[in-house]
Parts: C-alpha cells; structure tokens; sequence
C-alpha cells in the first residue's frame, strides 16, 4: 500500500466502539483500511463476473463454490486478492 492521508469519515458510534473495543486504540485505522481493501476487491470481483457473464453463460453454483474455496485458501496462506 502506499503512503497514508488522514480522511475525516463519519461511522455509527455502536461500530466504532465495538471495532475499537476488538482491535485496541492503536489498530483503529489499520483495521479500517484492510476493511477498504476487501470491500475494493469485492466490488472488482464482481465487475470481472458481471462482465465475464456478459461474454459468457453465467457462473453455475459449482463454479462460484469452487472460486470462493480457492479464495479463502489463498486468505489463509496471506495471498489474499489483490486489488
């Protein structure tokens, strides 16, 4: 990731709270930034099937199971998706 720049966001207070709660004061950001990326990856995501549907019949159920497995062992060994 490159460098950061403070942004002023507005969150409900329950969500703040309860996301400073889990990660402490000094991981606040962090977690919202990895929150982000996975949010700008999801959306890609689904840009790439929505458009590769477009080509193409749509994903069958088999196909999306077997790319979600593949996604979330790629999560757990830190290669996550990137963006």
């Amino acid at each position: 990731m490159s460098g950061s720049r403070k942004y002023s966001v507005s969150l409900p207070e329950d969500l703040a709270e309860a996301v400073r709660a889990h990660v402490g004061p000094g991981g606040f950001s962090a977690y919202v930034a990895e929150a982000l990326e996975h949010r700008v990856a999801m959306d890609k995501l689904g840009e790439i099937v929505a458009d590769f549907e477009t080509d193409n019949d749509a994903l069958t159920r088999h196909e999306v199971e077997e790319a979600r497995s593949a996604l979330r062992r790629d999560h757990r060994r830190g290669d996550g998706v990137a963006a």
